[in-house]
This record gives C-alpha cells, sequence and structure tokens, in this order.
C-alpha cells in the first residue's frame, strides 16, 4: 500500500509518524535480519510484537547469513518478491540504491523524519548517494586504540590520538618482555590485520581508491604509514600477530596499546569468562577497564583531523515494500523501540542516532546503561567514566572506510581482500625492501587487481 508519505510529511503532518493511531491499514512486512542469534532474534521478534500492538502491522522477523545476504537479495529482486525491510552492512547501501533493490525517497523521508541532525554525520555519509541516502542507519561501531591510561598518566604522556603520540608512548613503555608499547598485527593472512591496517592508512589520509576507482598511493603519506607501522610492530612480540596475541598481552598486563574492536569492553571488566583478565588473580576483575583508556578517531602527520574505521548497519526499505508500513517500522525502531533495537548487543550497536531534537543525547544516555557481558551482566556506564564513553560513541561522527565517500567501495573491499597490503607491508616490516621501492610495489600490485 503505497501512500505518499513523503506528501504527508513535507505538508506538517508528521504526527502520523507517532504510530499511536496509524490511519493505515495493517499490513503484513517481512524484515530480512543478520542477526540470527537466538537470544537475539527472540529480542527482535519482541520489538516486533510491541510494534504489532502498537501498529495494527504484523512484522516476520526473517534470520539470513550475513554471507548469503547479497545473493538472497539479488535473486529476491529479480523475483519481485524482496522483503519489506533488510537490516543490512554499509557494502550494500550504494550498490542496492543503485540496482533499485532499496527505495531512496523512502529512506531520506524517515531520515528527515527523525531529524538529519539527530544522526551521527558519519554514518550518514557513508549511506549518501544521488537524491538523498540509500538506507537509514541504525548502529555500528568504531575500531579502537586501547591503552593505559593509568600508565600514560604515570608517564606524563598525551592520549594516543596521533601517530606521534603513540610512538612517544611506546619510547616511554616499551619494556619487554614485562611491557610491550604495542601489539600490532603482522599476521597477513587474518581481516584483523586489513582493518587495523585500514585504519592507519585512512589515519594519515592515504587511500587506494579516489573518485575515478584505483588510485596510486600519495609515496610521501604512505612512507609515513609505512614507518609508523613498521615502529609499533619493532615494538610488539615477534611472531606474525592478530587479535589474540594482543588481547591476551593486554589482559596480563604486558601491553601499553592494542587496537581492537568494542566486542573486547565487556571481557576488560571481567564479564566473560571464555576471555578474563589476567593482571591479576581475580579472573572478574574490574581494575583493567578501570586502568583503561580509549581512542577511536586518532592522526598521521598528514591528515591532522584523523579518522576512525567504522562499521556501520543500515535498515533498507525495498523497492518491494508496503512502503508507509515499512517506514513506520523503521521509525519506531529508531524511536521509540531504539533502546530495544541497540540492547540487541549493546557493545557492537552504539547508538548512530544520539537523540532527538528535544532530547539530543538521549539514546547515546540511554546506551550507556544497557547491560553487556556474557556470564556476568552490567551497564557500560558502571564500567567506563562518561568521557571514555562519549569518545566510543563520538567516533561515530568521523567514520570513515576506503571508498565509500568516492562511490569506490567496491573497488576498496576487492584491494582489503586480496591481502596484498598486509603482505607487502609485513615484507617492509620484515626489512625485505627499503619505503619507497616497497610504496611502489604496493601500487604495481593494487593496480593489477580486477
Amino acid at each position: 500500500m503505497k501512500l505518499s508519505m513523503k506528501a504527508l510529511m513535507r505538508s506538517g503532518a508528521a504526527l502520523a509518524l507517532t504510530l499511536s493511531a496509524s490511519a493505515l491499514a495493517a499490513e503484513e512486512l517481512r524484515f530480512w535480519t543478520t542477526e540470527e542469534q537466538p537470544e537475539r532474534l527472540a529480542r527482535q521478534e519482541a520489538m516486533a510484537a510491541d510494534f504489532a500492538a502498537k501498529t495494527g502491522h504484523s512484522v516476520e522477523v526473517i534470520p539470513v547469513s550475513e554471507n548469503d545476504l547479497g545473493t538472497r537479495a539479488t535473486a529476491a529482486f529479480a523475483a519481485g518478491d524482496l522483503p519489506d525491510v533488510i537490516y543490512h552492512t554499509l557494502q550494500y547501501a550504494a550498490p542496492w540504491a543503485e540496482a533499485g533493490i532499496l527505495d531512496i525517497d523512502a529512506a531520506s523521508d524517515v531520515v528527515e523524519a527523525l531529524g538529519q541532525a539527530t544522526f551521527a554525520p558519519g554514518a550518514l555519509n557513508m549511506a549518501a548517494v544521488d537524491g538523498g541516502f540509500a538506507s537509514v542507519p541504525v548502529d555500528g561501531w568504531t575500531q579502537m586504540l586501547v591503552y593505559r591510561a593509568d600508565l600514560f598518566a604515570e608517564k606524563g604522556l598525551e592520549p594516543p590520538n596521533s601517530y606521534a603520540n603513540v610512538l612517544a608512548a611506546v619510547e616511554a613503555l616499551h619494556s619487554p618482555p614485562e611491557m610491550y608499547g604495542f601489539v600490532a598485527a603482522t599476521k597477513i593472512d587474518e581481516n584483523f590485520m586489513s582493518q587495523v591496517l585500514e585504519h592507519v592508512f585512512l589515519a594519515n589520509g592515504v587511500s587506494p581508491v579516489g573518485p575515478d576507482g584505483v588510485q596510486a598511493l600519495d609515496e610521501a603519506a604512505t612512507i609515513e604509514v609505512l614507518d609508523f607501522y613498521k615502529a609499533i610492530a619493532e615494538a610488539s612480540p615477534p611472531g606474525d600477530l592478530y587479535w589474540d596475541q594482543s588481547r591476551t598481552l593486554y589482559f596480563s598486563g604486558n601491553a601499553a596499546m592494542i587496537i581492537w574492536s568494542p566486542f573486547i569492553l565487556d571481557e576488560l571488566a571481567g564479564l566473560r569468562d571464555s576471555a578474563p583478565p589476567t593482571i591479576n588473580d581475580d579472573p572478574m576483575t574490574k581494575d583493567l577497564a578501570k586502568a583503561t583508556g580509549i581512542v577511536t578517531n586518532f592522526a598521521g602527520p598528514s591528515n591532522p583531523d584523523g579518522a576512525a574505521w567504522g562499521d556501520i548497519r543500515y535498515f533498507g526499505i525495498t523497492s518491494d515494500a508496503s512502503t508507509d508500513a515499512a517506514m513506520e517500522f523503521v521509525q519506531y525502531s529508531m524511536g521509540e523501540g531504539y533502546g530495544s533495537t541497540l540492547a540487541i548487543a549493546p557493545e557492537g550497536k552504539f547508538p548512530v542516532r544520539r537523540g532527538t531534537s528535544d532530547n539530543p543525547t538521549q539514546f547515546a544516555d540511554l546506551w550507556a546503561t544497557l547491560d553487556v557481558g556474557v556470564d556476568r551482566k552490567a551497564p557500560l556506564g558502571d564500567l567506563y567514566e562518561a568521557e571514555m564513553i562519549a569518545e566510543i560513541v563520538g567516533g561515530l561522527d568521523v567514520a570513515q572506510r576506503w571508498g565509500v565517500a568516492d562511490g569506490q567501495l567496491s573497488a576498496a573491499s576487492k584491494i582489503i581482500n586480496s591481502q596484498v597490503i598486509n603482505r607487502l607491508v609485513r615484507e617492509y616490516i620484515d626489512g625485505e625492501r627499503e619505503a619507497a621501492a616497497t610504496v611502489a610495489e604496493l601500487n604495481a600490485a593494487i593496480a593489477a587487481i580486477e
């Protein structure tokens, strides 16, 4: 039932979004979600039931594996059988909009109705297309530079929010094997190294793609990246390192800095028995959490504003949808039901919508009260200081990924997935060639990727 919600909203009838007395006939919506773990599905089913009670629109929650999402959506589009709403990753936003799978007008109207200014700019910018927004940002997370704030304070060090500050901290704190200045990712066949490297390149404003597709890396800025990464790798233990060693060494008190996802937040506080802090004899200790600081945005010398590496998820309203009812569902999930949306997995669902026009911090404040943890539960706001919570959420304001701003995410993904950057950076770290020669090798290898 495709009534013109855009016309309604732009005529000032936004009260239709309150959901309390919908004038629309009841619809049966289908919602695809990649949050398919049983506990998360149960939360989404409960939201669907609440939405149905408020609006009369039923919602069938359909789990879809993230690995299958692209092929299933393409097949459903060809068959004219798309669901009404799809919860999807960033990589699909622009291509699906271009292909006609997504209804750009519907998503843009939802953003307008909720208030564009209430969303994190980085999350919105990554879904921007001609004519508005491909999808509505739902939640996300930013990669974090995790550091021992207590040791930084003892040495009078600045937070590690720049290459220079990281290297100064390495110089002051690196004293192996008792304390490694950093634990850098060096295992070339791990996606973890790809994510960390992309963050480090972004921090210095370096990208292998531009508006016209694949582009040569800037030599001077890339040499700065290589030299920085070699320095933090030399402050790390030997061997092929990835997320496991970095977490283990940080948890044991033998690492001053690591780069990790926010899924470490509950583990740091002793809430997960499978990954306890071992900094002391208490596996449930909160001492390490209290001693930890977080940086999400950090900068290289050629990019003073820096960057945060973000993973954002979206609600896409499809071209086959019962548009108005689908829009109501998305608005409910991002408004009255937003706390329930975030509660599905708070440690990995930062609020991309901070609040409302009347209360700009409503949802950010609410997020800090949501329980995290596996074997034990506690609100993030009880585990970490307000300043750290603000830093964690604030990374979404400037979140970036290679290729997004230029409409070249697909090309960037091919480069990342080839792991050629991982390999050549590791060879530079190991002394196999000089920096300028490594940049030339990187450019040749990137240009050869099809």
